[in-house]
This record gives structure tokens, C-alpha cells and sequence, in this order.
């Protein structure tokens, strides 16, 4: 682009950040809010299409009610020079797909990291009724301080309007990426979703993705008809949880898979918080690991975390986001309760009862004194 141009009267469009198959992608600048904002812009082809156009439409305002921390904003929609258009959060940094291939692969406890995310995000659009169809490390965006957003959800679709004996004449998604339902056309679902997040989280492990072909009907057949290489042997260092995790999401039945990316996210968020015990008791035979875990259960018990001024200035966390659960392991011992310490609060609720029931006795040789 040689020249800044204004779209729709309001939008000054400034860089090109990507271009598709389906739309192209520009950084730009809204003059109306002053701030800069992403616009993506469809091809003429598909704009010119009334049909889609209405449908496009119904998507955008669906996605644009949702609101999370990891799921990019969307601000506006409009049609302009024969073009549709949607005008996104702008969101500095690089997405997923760039960064895997700049590092051939990310340490466990990074993946761990931006799918927990990932699953943040995408869960929330789950429990809103939306399927995101396109889930892929290009629509992932990564900020500078490794914080995801996914992006893109512009083409989903909402679960009631879905009818189970739905086919559809165009697939949606990447073939790379998607699920053995979507590969046959039938409806996806928040369990496709997981699908595919399952082929991001290998592709961020191993550096390579689980199934590669020359087309897209050879790499449709794979994902419906050939079980995944395993993760580990590729890189040794994913922990065996880890890897049946992986192996669980890539099942070619959506029910053996986790329902919804919460569920997912779920998963994970404990796997990172007991990846030591989880660890030593993989090392150990099944009664060493039964016992193991049975003495680990009696000698520690969860208390609150102390809260301190940084605890309290902090803000507040938001209700769409994984909370690891704060634990401190203390012996049984220590909590036991001196025999010798008096109950202040049950000495004093027992002189209340005692001059409550005291004072009843005055009155009722009162009320006899009256009567006789």
C-alpha cells in the first residue's frame, strides 16, 4: 500500500499485517476514538455475495458480545467499496505460528502457559454458545509479555442454530487443523474446537504437526482415519500425563475428547500445579503409586493462603480465568489445638445463655404472685 487509505469515513488504514485465502489484514488508526485499532477486510468475492454477507453479519455480532481477556475484541462492522469489513482489537506482537517456527519448539511449561490461555478464551466463547471452526496458531496472537488472545471469530457460528442433520457444502477451518468431524462436513462442535487445540498444543511440543500431506483430501483422511504419532517420540521431555492428555484430545470420536475447552484447560491447570508428584508417581509401580499417593493425602492438608497488603491492592481476579488454587503443605501435628487455651467466645456465649435463663425466673414468680 503505497498511500493511507480511509475506509468507511472513520478508519485510516496504515499497514499491512497479513493476507488470506478469504481476507486481508491492516493495521489502522480510528480518528473518530484515537486509537489504533485491526481491520480485516474480506475479498471482493465474497463480500459481492448477498447470502454470505447477511451470515458474515449474524457471526460478527455474535462475536462481538464476547469479552475476555484472551479473546481479541471485536469493535465494529460495516460494508464499504464493495468491501465487508470487521474492526478488531489491535494487538502488538506476533502470533503463535511464527513463534513456533522461530524456537522449532517451546519448553512444556510454555506450552502449558499459552494453552491454558488458549483454553480460557475458547472456553468462554463454549459456555457463550459459540464453536470457533478455525482454531490455528495464526489466530493466536502473542504479546510481548507472552500473553494469547485468540483471534478470528468472526467466522463462527452459533450452537442453536445448528441442526444435528446439518451438511455443509464448504468446510470451515484448516485442514491441518481440524477435526475428523469437520473433515467430513458434518456440524462441529465446542469438542472440535478441543480437537484442534490438542493439533496446536502438539505443534508447540514437538515442533511439527501430528498429520502432513500434499492436499487437503490426503490430510482430511489422516485426521479421520490414522491415530497421532506419539508426542514424546519427537521430544522425550513431555511427561507421560502430558501425553495421554494429548493423545485423549486427538481421538477421532468427539466424545472420548474433553467436552468443552474449559474442561481442557481444567486438565492442564492441574497437571501444572502437580507435575512433580505426578512425575514421581509415574516412576513407580501401580501399589508403590497408590501408596505413595495415599501418604501424601494423610500428611498434608490445604490451608488459605496468608493475605497480605500486596494481596490486597491486587485486583481482583476475573471469573473467566484458571485460578491455580494457592496450597501450603502443613504436618497434621502442627494444627492440633492446645488443651490448655480457652474458648473465649464459648465462655462468653455460655454467661449470656446462663443470665438469659436467670432472668426468666424473677418473672415467673411474678406472674404467679398475679394470678394468685
Amino acid at each position: 500500500m503505497t498511500e493511507p487509505v480511509l475506509l468507511n469515513n472513520r478508519y485510516q488504514l496504515q499497514e499491512l499485517l497479513g493476507s488470506g485465502g478469504m481476507s486481508v489484514v491492516y493495521r489502522a488508526h480510528d480518528r473518530m476514538l484515537e486509537r489504533d485499532v485491526a481491520i480485516k477486510i474480506l475479498r471482493e468475492t465474497f463480500s459481492s455475495d448477498p447470502t454470505f454477507r447477511e451470515r458474515f453479519h449474524q457471526e460478527a455480532k455474535a462475536a462481538a458480545n464476547l469479552s475476555h481477556p484472551n479473546i481479541v475484541t471485536i469493535h465494529d462492522f460495516g460494508f464499504d467499496t464493495g468491501r465487508l469489513f470487521i474492526v478488531m482489537e489491535y494487538i502488538p506482537g506476533d502470533h503463535l505460528k511464527n513463534l513456533v517456527k522461530k524456537r522449532s519448539r517451546l519448553s512444556v511449561e510454555e506450552s502449558l502457559s499459552l494453552m491454558i490461555q488458549a483454553c480460557a478464551g475458547v472456553g468462554y466463547a463454549h459456555r457463550a454458545g459459540l464453536v470457533h471452526c478455525d482454531i490455528k496458531p495464526h489466530n493466536m496472537l502473542i504479546t510481548p509479555d507472552m500473553r494469547l488472545k485468540v483471534a478470528d471469530f468472526g467466522i463462527a457460528r452459533a450452537l442453536a442454530s445448528i441442526q444435528p442433520d446439518e451438511k455443509y457444502d464448504v468446510v470451515w477451518g484448516s485442514p491441518q487443523y481440524f477435526s475428523p468431524e469437520q473433515a467430513t462436513g458434518t456440524p462441529p462442535s465446542p469438542a472440535s474446537d478441543v480437537y484442534s487445540l490438542g493439533v496446536v498444543l502438539y505443534e508447540m511440543l514437538t515442533g511439527k504437526l501430528p498429520f502432513s500431506a500434499s492436499t487437503p483430501e490426503d490430510l482430511a483422511r489422516l485426521h479421520r482415519e490414522l491415530p497421532p504419532p506419539s508426542p514424546s517420540q519427537a521430544n522425550p521431555n513431555i511427561p507421560p500425563g502430558l501425553e495421554q492428555i494429548i493423545i485423549k484430545v486427538l481421538s477421532k470420536e468427539p466424545s472420548a475428547r474433553y467436552r468443552t475447552a474449559d474442561q481442557l484447560g481444567r486438565v492442564l491447570v492441574s497437571l501444572s500445579q502437580h507435575s512433580e508428584s505426578a512425575t514421581s508417581l509415574a516412576s513407580l509401580d501401580l501399589p508403590a503409586a497408590l501408596e505413595l499417593a495415599k501418604q501424601r493425602e494423610t500428611e498434608t492438608v490445604q490451608v488459605s493462603p496468608r493475605v497480605n497488603d500486596a494481596t490486597l491492592n491486587s485486583p481482583p481476579p476475573s471469573a473467566n480465568h484458571y485460578q491455580p488454587r494457592q496450597t501450603v503443605s502443613v504436618s497434621r501435628q502442627g494444627l492440633k489445638k492446645n488443651p490448655f487455651e480457652l474458648d473465649w467466645i464459648s465462655i462468653v456465649l455460655g454467661l449470656l445463655a446462663l443470665i438469659a435463663v436467670g432472668g426468666l425466673f424473677p418473672f415467673y414468680l411474678w406472674v404467679m404472685f398475679l394470678y394468685r
